[in-house]
């Protein structure tokens, strides 16, 4: 390989370490004029220094660039994906330059950092040299990948329909590469090679040899040869030698191995204490040995909501519980606490033996345990043989406080937090929440976590409309900058503060960077993925959203929240309604009969193919099995796509009474659907009653906030129930003005589709059928079930431009 232009550092001892090769070439460049090279290649350099990949690298320090002659190499460190992605990027550059013929390839694997005779990097090992032999197999447009990059790729499902298996192909002295094409929305190059249109062959196993070794340059150390060799020849095999076929089997084969070696899950401690509210502290003890371990990035943790379904140690397998979970260990214990004395036990087992490898009793007074989950937290992270920097060290050493009585305030409110993801029932639970860790930071005015976690819940009542107030924010952010004053590098209160920027303001870009700094200490918190997910899915960039919640799921594999974020949020708008089911069912078999994850799977149907009869038959069940549930899973446009009076009845006679927040962040009041429902069968003298009491809680909300977007722009519906034309459009305009998809890809999405409802309320047909047209380019919620069904369209029914829109988005 050609050098690159900064002088490295020499490194005698020739160390490997493992890369993401992308290797790119122009095809037919020997053809061309020298002067023709020079100006392809400068277009290729500004074309691929312009991509998100190479920049965000370059950025991090975390790439090497190679020139080869007729192109480049470049060398990723921090995942498979990045030299996929880049590929991609460039090929979507190229659609505007179709003149630069380009093949890429792409592979995983050693490389070493060596140098040439000018003393500038250059790159050996087998990683260069199989992806070498990738690329070679290609043809202009193409992007091909060894089936160990596919194997990595093929974990994630949003990659599995783009990987396209080619078998096998003949490289240099006859030995054979198995490859995946990628291709995907016009991007690559779908068909086969020709060099695998010549060299077709049935496989025979037994026959496929390995890869030798690479020739290095001769000037390398014979002794590094010897050192090296062995590791090479292991990872060429790999690279060579996969078994599977197909995306598929590769994601079943992947699976088993992928589980780290460092991997552990800390189950809930067994309660030995007499009295049953103790039951909160041994909770407690659990979590912070768990969030202990959780700070040290050489460790795979899995997260508190995932293990906290194992209480029952009576019926625990622990070799079933590791699999579910994907990790390799697990840590049990119990706590019995009496008087001012406190016993802590822990055993950490090998849960693939059932080999107990440590355990340990300690017995202290009742003010030592937050120095006992640190020894414990240590002794785990020693016999996993982790690496711990010297600032997770200290990390794990810092106690969370030191009153004891703080910390049982503390447990009890996150207790109350963990059941608010529902907006029915986190009204009830918020208060009480706040009432708690009010009192533990007065206890302990330095108790970080507590200051935290009453920022979070400030947050929360905001952005669920409860209290929408600068007040409110105000309590939010008090609390948290207290956190940032006590201990300014606290991963748990950058988080708390991309919360606040998140909920409080919308303002991605600042929550970003503060989820940046949290991940820092925090390498195995799985909130930071799913809130970056989030964040990716308000800016509109659905595969990352996608990606980051699929990431921690791997770290919170049973958390409930999480698969419904990314079923109902981010697979949903996408009218990717397979993979919602695929993601429900999972759900279902974490927690059988969840009343709210089987209303929703129901709810698929009706979107994905306009059939009414699974929401009516599972509602029916749910309801007759537990009468209370009605509020939580009777949904009022699914009540009303029905299209009949006794289903309108019954959703209003569940709706709630004080209303419940939208997923646009305003509080929708009862009188608004009394509205919709009298409005639809005819009534407007009581539509107009409704509405107009609807409009009374809007303008009080208006009046402390002005610019609040989900009330403008509900507002702007009910006026054009009440008939008041003019304001609606303003109302609903505005919204949009305020919030467009641009800046809010989920909200601003609500309130574009709110806008085609006013315009269809007001008699503005056209307008309305030009603002659907407008929100199916992008991902929303505007279905092929609503539009078929929802008395919202009536109006627009037999226009052939609208029974042409949901026609195009009808399953075929």
């Amino acid at each position: 390989m050609n050098a690159q232009s900064t002088s490295p550092q020499i490194n005698p001892h020739l160390q490997l370490e493992i890369a993401h090769l992308l290797l790119i070439d122009i095809v037919g460049y020997s053809k061309l004029l020298v002067n023709e090279q020079v100006d392809m290649l400068q277009q290729l350099k500004q074309i691929v220094r312009g991509t998100e990949c190479f920049r965000a690298a370059e950025a991090r320090d975390k790439l090497i660039r190679v020139p080869t002659g007729d192109g480049m190499a470049l060398l990723f460190f921090q995942s498979p994906e990045e030299p996929v992605r880049c590929a991609l990027d460039i090929s979507k550059a190229l659609q505007t330059d179709p003149h630069i013929g380009l093949r890429m390839g792409v592979h995983s694997g050693p490389v070493n950092r060596i140098t040439d005779v000018n003393d500038k990097t250059n790159i050996a090992g087998s990683g260069i040299n199989v992806a070498q032999r990738v690329l070679d197999c290609g043809d202009a447009g193409h992007i091909l990948l060894s089936a160990h990059v596919a194997k990595d790729l093929a974990e994630y499902r949003h990659w599995q329909p783009y990987l396209h298996d080619l078998g096998e192909c003949e490289v240099k002295h006859g030995l054979r590469l198995h490859l995946f094409n990628l291709y995907k929305d016009g991007l690559g190059n779908a068909r086969l090679p020709e060099k695998l249109k010549r060299r077709r062959w049935t496989q025979e196993l037994s026959q496929v040899r390995p890869l030798t070794p690479p020739r290095w340059p001769k000037f390398l150390l014979a002794t590094a040869l010897i050192v090296s060799v062995a590791a090479l020849a292991t990872s060429v095999w790999i690279s060579l030698h996969p078994k599977s076929r197909n995306t598929g089997e590769l994601a079943k084969i992947v699976a088993p191995a992928s589980i780290p070696e460092k991997s552990i899950a800390v189950l809930p401690f067994e309660n030995f204490s007499g009295d049953k509210e103790n039951a909160y502290f041994a909770e407690g003890v659990q979590d912070e040995i768990l969030t202990d371990l959780s700070k040290v990035a050489d460790l795979k943790v899995i997260s508190r909501t995932s293990v906290m379904p194992y209480k029952n140690t009576a019926t625990r397998n622990l070799r079933e519980i590791a699999q579910q979970l994907g990790v390799a260990h697990v840590l049990e214990g119990s706590v019995q606490r009496a008087a001012n004395r406190v016993r802590v036990t822990a055993q950490l087992i090998d849960a693939r033996t059932d080999t107990h490898l440590w355990a340990e009793r300690y017995d202290r007074d009742l003010a030592d345990v937050f120095a006992i989950q640190s020894e414990i937290a240590k002794k785990i992270a020693d016999q996993l043989q982790a690496k711990i920097s010297a600032s997770e060290k200290a990390a794990i050493e810092k106690a969370p406080t030191t009153d004891v009585l703080a910390f049982d305030l503390y447990q009890r409110s996150k207790s109350l937090w963990a059941g608010v993801s529902n907006p029915l029932h986190a009204r009830e639970k918020l208060p009480e929440a706040v009432q708690l860790l009010n009192e533990a930071v007065a206890r302990d005015p330095k108790f970080v976590p507590a200051w935290c976690l009453l920022s979070r819940v400030h947050c929360t009542f905001y952005w669920l409309g409860f209290d929408h107030s600068s007040d409110r924010l105000e309590l939010a952010s008090a609390a948290v900058q207290a956190a940032l004053r006590i201990q300014p590098d606290s991963g748990e209160a950058h988080l708390a503060l991309a919360n606040y920027y998140y909920f409080g303001f919308l303002d991605y870009v600042r929550a970003r960077s503060e989820l940046a700094i949290a991940k820092r200490s925090l390498p195995n918190n799985a909130e930071v993925f799913v809130y970056t997910g989030f964040i990716d899915r308000r800016e509109g960039h659905w595969e990352d959203a996608t990606r980051n919640l699929e990431r921690a799921l791997e770290l919170d594999p049973r958390n409930l929240f999480t698969l419904q974020q990314l079923a109902t949020y981010t697979y949903y708008p996408q009218r990717r309604y397979a993979d919602a089911v695929r993601t429900y069912d999972r759900a279902l078999a974490i927690v059988p009969g969840d009343p709210l994850t089987r209303i929703n799977r129901a709810e698929v149907a009706l979107d994905w193919r306009g059939e009414i009869e699974p929401y009516q038959t599972t509602l029916r069940s749910l309801i007759a099995e537990n009468p209370k549930i009605a509020p939580d899973v009777d949904h009022p446009d699914y009540a009303l796509c029905e299209r009949t009076a006794e289903a309108a009845a019954r959703m209003l006679a569940n709706y709630p009474r004080d209303g419940v927040a939208t997923n646009y962040g305003v509080n929708c009041p009862h009188g608004y659907w009394e509205g919709v429902v009298a409005r639809w069968q005819g009534d407007f003298t009581k539509a107009y009653n409704a509405f107009a009491a609807a409009r009374g809680e809007l303008e009080r909300v208006l009046a402390k906030q002005p610019d609040f977007v989900g009330a403008v722009s509900l507002l702007g519906v009910i006026d054009a129930g009440l008939g008041r034309k003019d304001e609606a459009i303003r109302e609903g305009r505005r919204a949009c003005e305020l919030l467009p998809i641009s800046k809010d890809a989920i909200a601003g999405a609500a309130c574009a589709i709110n806008l085609a409802q006013i315009y269809a309320w007001t008699s503005e047909k056209d307008l309305a059928i030009e603002q659907i047209v407008a929100v199916e380019r992008v991902p929303n919620d505007l279905s092929y079930g609503r539009l078929k069904l929802h008395p919202y369209w009536d109006s627009l029914r037999g226009d052939p431009r609208f029974e042409k829109i949901v026609d195009a988005l009808r399953p075929k």
